[in-house]
């Protein structure tokens, strides 16, 4: 049975979710600025979608496709967002990054923090070669983490998602192996 990473940051603890979590996954998540930032987000958001969304988190891992996990302030564990894994190709050592953060968290780099580990984790334990990410054009913020952990610009797929009826476009971001081996 595979285990969920538990990484660490100066600030943060990166770690598997617990049922227990639910309730504050719904409180942040039941935000329609959330919502509206975030590809694959509801709204409302009930309890009993923040847990069957963790239920399900075992099996992606068991078998292979994703990653998910909680981000947590190490000074007191307080949940604050999420980041995933998703999409893990190990044919061609791809793989997908996302993440939000609770809004009353915003603009304290938490999010750059985080995805800086994750995008660490990928290469030195997961041994992958490439790490993308898009997202919503309407979403600016969520380009700029990308920008500073190192991910370039790849281009613009237009239309690329639909949400509330309306496409939109999806800019890519992606970091290759040696690009982060420059880096470090």
């Amino acid at each position: 049975m595979k285990k969920f990473p538990m990484l660490e940051t100066e600030r943060l603890l990166i770690r598997g979710f617990e049922l227990s979590d639910a309730p504050a996954v719904q409180r942040l998540v039941n935000d329609i600025d959330i919502a509206r930032s975030t590809l694959h987000i509801p709204y409302p958001y009930t309890l009993e979608m923040a847990e069957e969304w963790i239920a399900s988190q075992k099996e992606q891992l068991e078998n292979g496709t994703s990653i998910e996990l909680a981000i947590a302030l190490k000074k007191d564990g307080e949940l604050i967002g999420a980041i995933a894994i998703s999409a893990i190709n190990r044919e061609d050592e791809t793989a997908e990054i996302g993440y939000w953060i609770g809004k009353k968290f915003w603009n304290n780099g938490y999010c750059t923090e985080a995805a800086k580990r994750i995008v660490q984790y990928c290469f030195e334990e997961l041994k992958l070669n490439r790490v993308y990410a898009i997202h919503f054009s309407t979403n600016p913020a969520s380009g700029r983490v990308m920008e500073k952990i190192g991910m370039k610009k790849e281009g613009v797929l237009r239309q690329n998602k639909k949400k509330w009826g309306e496409f939109i476009d999806t800019p890519i971001y992606a970091i290759l192996r040696e690009e982060y081996e420059q880096q470090k």
